[in-house]
């Protein structure tokens, strides 16, 4: 993988941690394999914002990366690729994040990852809130073992490599780094008779279905946390989070800005003249009266407060805004033309903003011809 990890994720050199973080979650959201199923081109995306995640976010590697880049990686003396110790290789040590979008490789920490995943909902379910059920392939717990990894249920024993740090040192001429522990994968225990279910992980992947509470006045493309409900962790370890995406379609009457709403209504020549009340509809499904008043101009909003949406945590609503659309009748009667040409007539020698504008226009031509 020769491309800048930078330019994977989608950051400049300078990015900070927070920054490196938001932008690989949007990465493995958009390229997961369980939303782009059969996609080589996505998988590889995935493959890859995971290796550059897994590099930026650790302040040593990363450190290192900026001082030589790809050259970072690569043994001069041997020519292979590998992290100054022998039999680490640079590609499996990128094809170790293959799975489902996560901070970190399950086989490097006991610490499950996260999972995103990603809803839809109606205009309506935002404004009042819905609880839902989803249901996603993850890493649970191994009932078989009850989460030890061992067949004998028992706990595992300390790993000889690293004696239970789950580090060890690794000299390469003038550099020593010290890395994950490979024997034992980081956990600092191995299993000396694993589960054949698991294959001694203590966890098992399958579906996992999650009751999830939307909140009233969510925005669209929110994100709610769902702690310890993500991937399980590695014989009893830590469970990742859950992050829901949460998506708000698009609505045939109201368009949302902010919390507050608004409705496009045609009105009728002569209401927008002479003014009356409309029936209008609202977000709750409960009809609202609103009165026109005489002289309403095409394009006018009209202001009903607190009939918008609701707003997080707050008993208050946003505004509902009625956007007058004057609409021009055709097929008229013979008679219904006669008295729009009278009424025009009429309004020829009356002052009006319309007639001051067109005025301008004369003397616009007029001072191009001269």
């Amino acid at each position: 993988m020769e491309q800048n990890l930078y330019d994977v994720l989608g950051v400049s050199s300078g990015a900070t941690p927070d920054e490196i973080k938001k932008a690989y979650r949007q990465k493995a959201l958009k390229y997961h394999p369980d939303r782009n199923p059969g996609d080589k081109e996505s998988e590889q995306k995935f493959k890859e914002a995971n290796a550059a995640h897994e590099v930026l976010s650790d302040p040593k590697k990363r450190a290192a990366y900026d001082r030589m880049g790809h050259e970072a990686f690569n043994n001069p003396h041997t020519g292979q690729n590998e992290w100054f110790s022998e039999g680490f290789d640079f590609e499996n040590f990128f094809s170790d994040f293959v799975g489902g979008g996560r901070n970190r490789s399950p086989q490097n920490s006991h610490t499950g990852a996260d999972v995103y995943y990603q809803i839809a909902i109606t205009l309506e379910e935002a404004f009042r809130g819905i609880s839902m059920e989803i249901q996603f392939s993850t890493y649970t717990p191994c009932q078989t073992c009850e989460e030890t990894g061992s067949k004998s249920k028992t706990k595992p024993a300390t790993c000889s490599a690293c004696r239970g740090r789950g580090r060890v040192n690794a000299q390469r001429g003038f550099f020593s780094v010290e890395m994950e522990c490979r024997q034992c994968q980081g956990g600092g225990t191995v299993v000396q008779d694993p589960c054949v279910d698991c294959k001694g992980s203590g966890r098992v992947r399958s579906h996992k279905k999650l009751n999830v509470s939307i909140p009233a006045g969510i925005q669209d493309q929110s994100q709610i946390r769902i702690t310890q409900k993500g991937e399980a962790g590695i014989r009893g370890g830590t469970a990742g989070d859950l992050y829901v995406q949460v998506g708000v379609k698009s609505h045939s009457i109201f368009e949302r800005k902010g919390n507050d709403l608004y409705c496009r209504y045609p009105i009728s020549i002569q209401l927008a003249a002479l003014g009356g009340d409309i029936q209008v509809p609202t977000i709750d499904g409960e009809p609202l009266q609103i009165e026109i008043l005489a002289g309403t101009q095409y394009g006018q909003n009209i202001l009903s407060r607190n009939q918008g949406m609701s707003q997080l945590n707050r008993s208050q609503r946003g505004d509902l805004y009625i956007q007058s659309q004057v609409y021009v009748p055709v097929n008229l009667t013979a008679k219904q033309k006669k008295l729009l040409s009278e009424f025009d007539e009429q309004e020829k020698n009356k002052p009006s903003e319309a007639k001051g504008f067109f005025n301008s226009i004369k003397n616009f031509f007029k001072s191009k011809r001269a």
